[in-house]
């Protein structure tokens, strides 16, 4: 080192991925939506009143295991998620097969909210400012991610779903650093281009994260940690020697 009704952040900002603006990095669609409209030109029938309850009763119990998920828990029953939605647990087995449907509806949805976060980034400009802004954004959003990863890891196995979603959230974060800090990486041939990329994925996302902050560090060391890293991968474009491979 983890989309589909609408969606907010827990701060109520859309799930809408940033498009371009000046000065700002280009994401693409986000994770788990499709792009487009709707097929053809028929206009989307309202749904009846009775569909609505019960997508919003899914909903609330989805958002009852991520807060008991954010508080610490790492066990869901049926009693305790029911108990936090203000449903019977009759209900929530009359909208879900089992817990583990729970858990991966609850899971995808945070994962989907996570896009919530994401605000453009600056593409141009001192590297400085462009390493700050990533490595403040990639710390709030690890963090946030972090009791969500942990449930993932604990799933024997996690479903189509959740792997799909997972996998299209860690190529756009890549996406996004290439776009980011495409001035240094268009300085190298493609193989050490490549390399260069993959380590700035690596040192950005959750499985670095995590080790900084189980290892002590406090989310303010760790972020120091990742900029520091980043600018020492990123200077090894400044010298001609960059473009070849490191001698042994």
């Amino acid at each position: 080192m983890v989309k589909q009704p609408a969606r907010q952040s827990p701060d109520g900002g859309e799930t809408r991925a940033p498009g371009r603006s000046p000065g700002g990095s280009e994401g693409r669609t986000p994770p788990g939506r499709a792009q487009g409209g709707s097929e053809g030109n028929t206009p989307a029938r309202a749904p009846d009143g009775r569909t609505e309850r019960g997508r919003q009763t899914r909903e609330k119990i989805a958002d009852a295991l991520l807060a008991l998920l954010d508080e610490g828990e790492a066990h869901f029953s049926a009693d305790r998620v029911a108990e936090r939605a203000g449903v019977s647990r009759r209900l929530v087995f009359h909208h879900f097969a089992d817990m583990s449907q729970v858990i991966d509806t609850a899971i995808t949805r945070r994962l989907e909210q996570l896009f919530a976060q994401i605000k453009p980034l600056p593409t141009d400009g001192p590297r400085s400012a462009r390493v700050a802004a990533m490595a403040e954004q990639r710390a709030r959003i690890l963090e946030w991610m972090t009791p969500t990863r942990l449930a993932i890891m604990r799933q024997d196995q996690p479903s189509e779903r959740v792997e799909q979603v997972t996998r299209e959230v860690y190529d756009f974060a890549r996406d996004r650093l290439a776009e980011i800090f495409a001035v240094e990486l268009d300085r190298l041939p493609a193989d050490r281009r490549a390399d260069l990329l993959n380590g700035l994925d690596g040192v950005t996302t959750w499985g670095a994260w995590y080790h900084w902050r189980s290892s002590g560090l406090d989310t303010a060391t760790a972020r120091r940690a990742m900029e520091t890293t980043v600018h020492a991968l990123l200077a090894t474009t400044d010298t001609p020697a960059s473009a070849s491979a490191p001698t042994p």
